[in-house]
């Protein structure tokens, strides 16, 4: 029998864990928290501090009838829950429950679910923080005070089902002002030249860079014309050469935003995927002899300090892997988040000699591509810099100047390994520039002139919501993937190409939480709430008179709100066609998902159907039908026959209303990194790709 109960959350991290700790130990899960406050009220004694009301979680009575009866049989209990607020209060929780004490070495943490950490944790057990517990406690009364007090106005006013959050709340206003500015935005038209020169057979690509007197915008075609016609003949003179060697230094390791956000950038994961693949990379997987191990040290972090050992074992491989000039000489001090919780670690593999390619064959497709991600993030971080030779060469004719740039790599350095990717722009390939003087000759081959326009700002992606929420110091990394997800449940935000659009719903949302509870969607106050947290989780500040102190002007604001908020109905917009079953006109309705079709004679008639949308494109396949655009179950788009399922005809990219001029077959737009080509199906022909 047992000596040691270690209880911790999941069955996945119990088995792991009891490998490492021998038959005297037996290690159970309690599958996340076992009490919380209720979901049928508010659960919080307002008028008495505060104080929270805890129920068992429904379904949870057969884990704590087993835990219970394990707990009487032990001579001494561990609470194993992770390393972090959340899992401090089920820590805690658990103490209550099993009526063990919260002040003795009842609580042990660990970063990464390996032997030597687990054995050394158990070697230094501790109190259960209730510093943590009381950080954790507050989120939770926090959200609960904001959500069962607006929610309900919101249902009134609105209709069921609405919510208001402090996090997701300032999201979808995140969202809605960037979908303002698009429309606000008035472009602004700009033109530039290309020149392509020769050089003894070499071609040499430039741009219009400015004339003598400095660099030159082109606002109108009539400035272009000006620029050419003083141009005189074909010959151009190289006027500088200017050389310089650039260093590029690597990404830190990651932290939880940072995964997130370079997870939709290069394997197309939404954030609530991205953490839940993590979270069973740190949990463990079985490696066949080896047995279960965790492959990644703990998920939720937002520091970017790395242990000595890692360190230490990273430097090796590097070295004998790559050689020693690989190797980073420099000295690196993680740039530490006033706020990080720097008992963690970034996230890291736990042991950089397991490769990618070693582990091929014991993960899952996505698994070992998150795997691959955070491995070469890590390894490439304690590499050396890139060096790259750059030359910018300026060639004029009568005061006209053109600019060439161009780089090559000297020493690839960290990008060897891996080159972190950019929400803005691509990373463009090396344009390497022949030898070039001073003085050299250049002949114009070609100049070409191109009309642009500016473009509005870009909608939120998820990676780029996650980063503006942490740059503005909203939610912490726990929060990021469960607000993405709220939101969209919700219906106050749809994907459209991999970015949020505001729904009507959520504009309505909005627009009345900003009239009637101004600070909930502030970003500024809410990351003051943030940094308010954090100091009860520093022990500096009693949680309740944090809480006092915001519900003070809550209460006052909530019932201004139930007199004045005016009721909001959204009414049916018709659909201009009748049901198919029963005859009645269609009328667009609001969903989860946004709008749709559904029969006006509801409830007796309850017929409802998507809203297709018409490409203007004739179905290639069965010549009757046309092309709609469609959404699949995971919500991705795709265009088929409106003949379905008489026509199966299917494409992921968008067909367009013009043939191959090769074979008369359909030709469609194809989604490259840079832009989108123009392509056949059925021969070879391609169109020059267009940004």
């Amino acid at each position: 029998m047992a000596d040691y109960l270690v209880i911790v959350e999941s069955p996945a991290k119990a088995k792991t864990i009891e490998r490492y700790l021998g038959k005297k130990y037996q290690v159970k899960a309690s599958m996340g928290h076992v009490r919380d406050l209720p979901k049928s009220q508010m659960g919080v004694e307002v008028t008495d501090h505060f104080t929270p009301k805890y129920i068992t979680i429904r379904g949870k009575g057969p884990v704590l009838k087993d835990l219970k009866s394990a707990a009487k049989k032990a001579k001494k209990i561990y609470l194993a829950a992770d390393p972090d607020r959340e899992g401090e209060a089920i820590a805690w929780h658990l103490a209550h429950t099993l009526d063990v004490d919260v002040s003795s070495d009842c609580r042990v943490v660990f970063n990464e679910i390996t032997k030597d950490a687990i054995k050394e944790s158990f070697k230094h057990p501790r109190p259960i923080n209730m510093d943590l517990v009381d950080a954790q406690q507050a989120r939770r009364i926090l959200d609960r005070l904001v959500g069962y007090n607006i929610s309900p106005l919101l249902w009134k006013k609105v209709k069921k089902g609405l919510s208001a959050g402090r996090v997701q709340s300032v999201a979808v206003r995140l969202i809605l002002e960037r979908e303002n500015e698009i429309k606000a935005f008035i472009p602004e038209e700009y033109w530039t030249i290309k020149g392509e020169f020769v050089k003894d057979n070499e071609q040499i690509e430039a741009s219009f860079y400015g004339t003598k007197d400095g660099k030159k915008e082109l606002k109108t075609e009539e400035e272009v014309k000006e620029i050419l016609s003083k141009i005189k003949g074909n010959q151009f003179a190289i006027q500088s050469v200017t050389k310089k060697e650039r260093k590029r230094n690597p990404a830190v390791p990651f932290i939880t935003s940072s995964l997130q956000q370079e997870a939709a950038r290069k394997l197309n994961f939404r954030a609530k995927k991205t953490m839940m693949i993590a979270q069973q990379l740190y949990e463990g997987i079985d490696l066949g002899k080896e047995g279960t191990v965790g492959l990644i040290t703990y998920m939720r972090t937002d520091s970017t300090r790395i242990s000595d050992t890692a360190k230490q074992e990273a430097s090796e491989y590097i070295v004998t892997t790559f050689g020693k000039e690989f190797l980073s000489t420099e000295t690196k001090v993680a740039k530490k988040n006033q706020k990080a919780q720097d008992a963690h670690e970034a996230i890291r593999p736990t042991s950089t000699l397991r490769t990618p390619n070693e582990l091929k064959e014991f993960l899952s497709r996505d698994q070992l591509r998150l795997y691959k991600l955070i491995w070469e993030r890590f390894v490439a971080s304690q590499m050396a810099p890139a060096v790259l030779d750059t030359m910018t060469v300026d060639i004029e004719n009568n005061g006209i100047i053109f600019r060439a740039n161009g780089s090559k790599i000297k020493f690839p350095g960290f990008m060897k390994v891996y080159v972190e990717g950019n929400d803005d722009q691509d990373e463009e390939k090396d344009r390497i520039l022949p030898p070039l003087e001073q003085g050299e000759k250049l002949v114009l081959k070609d100049a070409e002139e191109n009309q642009h326009f500016t473009q509005p700002p870009p909608r939120y992606s998820e990676a780029r919501l996650v980063k503006t929420l942490e740059e503005l110091g909203i939610g912490r990394p726990s929060t990021y993937a469960p607000t993405l997800d709220t939101i969209q449940k919700r219906g106050y935000v749809a994907l459209d190409n991999k970015r949020f659009i505001p729904t009507e719903l959520g504009e309505i949302v909005v627009s009345l939480v900003m009239d009637f509870f101004p600070e909930i969607i502030d970003a500024d106050f809410t990351a003051k709430m943030e940094s308010s947290l954090d100091e009860i989780e520093d022990g500096n500040v009693d949680w309740v008179k944090i809480i006092d102190e915001f519900y003070g002007d809550f209460e006052k604001r909530l019932k201004i709100a139930e007199k004045e908020m005016e009721e909001i109905e959204i009414k049916d917009e018709p659909a201009g066609e009748d049901c198919e079953i029963c005859g009645h006109g269609m009328v667009y309705k609001m969903g989860r998902y946004g709008k749709f079709m559904a029969c006006s004679n509801f409830p007796e008639c309850r017929h409802t159907k998507a809203i297709v949308k018409d490409i203007g494109v004739d179905c290639p396949s069965c010549e009757t039908g046309k092309i709609i655009e469609r959404k699949s179950k995971k919500r991705r788009i795709f265009y088929g026959c409106d003949q379905y399922p008489k026509c199966e005809f299917l494409s992921w990219d968008k067909p367009i209303a013009r043939k191959c001029p090769k074979c008369e077959s359909l030709l469609v737009e194809k989604k490259l990194k840079k832009g989108i080509q123009v392509q056949c199906i059925s021969c070879d022909y391609k169109e020059e790709q267009q940004k």
